[in-house]
């Protein structure tokens, strides 16, 4: 009986410190968190506008987390037409993309070259650091994602690639 006793003891003893340490749901230790703390997208939620200037015209961007031009994580997705193109450049931080959906071709260089280029599907991931030239380029409609810290932002081998460049001149 002594045995008994001391069993519910201890496991009444652990059950609480596992109730302080971890807590339950009714205790409210893993209860859901406040809605600012999560949120979630279904393809239709998403919020496309035009992808930033410094890209070439025709791309689609939707931002899923954080500023990409501030200090701090974010993950957008930009959504590529078939044959869209970007000329080689490199990034300020490290680069993680993920194919959504299409065929994404990338190269590594300061030339563009379509022959030297790996293609990509749906569910490939890559990182590239910062001082890897790359380009890239959309077989078909294409979507990716692009998740790091910000800011963001994209610096073309050749000065004369830059969108914005172009477009001051005119």
């Amino acid at each position: 009986m002594k045995r008994l006793i001391l069993s519910f003891v201890v496991f009444g003893l652990l059950a609480s410190a596992a109730q302080q340490k971890g807590g339950s749901a009714k205790a409210g230790g893993s209860a859901a968190k406040p809605a600012e703390q999560v949120k979630t997208y279904t393809g239709n939620d998403l919020n496309w506008g035009p992808a930033p200037a410094v890209l070439p015209a025709g791309a689609k961007l939707a931002v899923l987390e954080g500023n990409p031009m501030q200090p701090g994580p974010y993950t957008m997705r930009l959504q590529m037409p078939a044959g869209y193109k970007i000329p080689p450049h490199h990034h300020h931080a490290r680069e993680h993309v993920t194919v959504i959906s299409g065929e994404f071709l990338v190269g590594m260089g300061d030339k563009f070259d379509e022959t030297k280029m790996s293609s990509f599907s749906a569910g490939a991931f890559a990182y590239l650091e910062p001082t890897v030239h790359h380009y890239a380029m959309a077989k078909g409609d294409t979507v990716i994602q692009l998740h790091g810290q910000g800011p963001w932002q994209i610096l073309y081998i050749n000065p004369a690639d830059n969108p914005q460049k172009s477009a001051a001149k005119k």
